[in-house]
């Protein structure tokens, strides 16, 4: 496939090979330190072929969505192609539903968070106050 021997499939390539042969030299590193009695190694020893296999997945992944674009197929199975937008219609994009939060009827009223609303409601109409500047603060004892 033509679209995988560009010269930014190549770099990617380039360095996918890069980053396992890395991994796989770094888990033979970690083994001698721990065949040298370096035991905290041993972790480590198993740890980076993980990373490198991790980067494999990744690697092989990447390559079968860059088939699937070129092929025109959905990224996934359960994703299904929108249908074309026709020219010069408006572009819309989906929005959070915004659900009003009524408090509870058995609520009780409460004056700190009613006092707190009210610094904030403050603040935000005067952007350039200081805290201090409140004239409803409560002075410090």
């Amino acid at each position: 496939m033509k679209g995988l021997w560009t010269p930014a499939w190549m770099a990617r390539h380039l360095l996918a090979l890069v980053m396992t042969a890395t991994c796989l030299a770094l888990g033979w590193w970690q083994f001698s330190r721990a065949a040298d009695g370096n035991s905290i190694s041993w972790g480590y020893m198993f740890q980076w072929p993980v990373f490198g296999g991790f980067v494999v997945f990744i690697w092989v992944r990447e390559i079968q969505l860059a088939r699937r674009r070129a092929a025109g197929l959905p990224l996934t199975e359960s994703e299904e192609t929108p249908p074309p937008a026709e020219p010069g219609a408006p572009v819309t994009l989906g929005r959070p539903v915004r659900v009003e939060v009524r408090p509870r009827a058995d609520a009780a009223p409460d004056p700190e968070l009613d006092a707190y609303n009210d610094y904030l409601a403050w603040l935000a109409a005067h952007p350039g106050a200081r805290p201090t500047d409140y004239p409803h603060r409560v002075p410090n004892t």
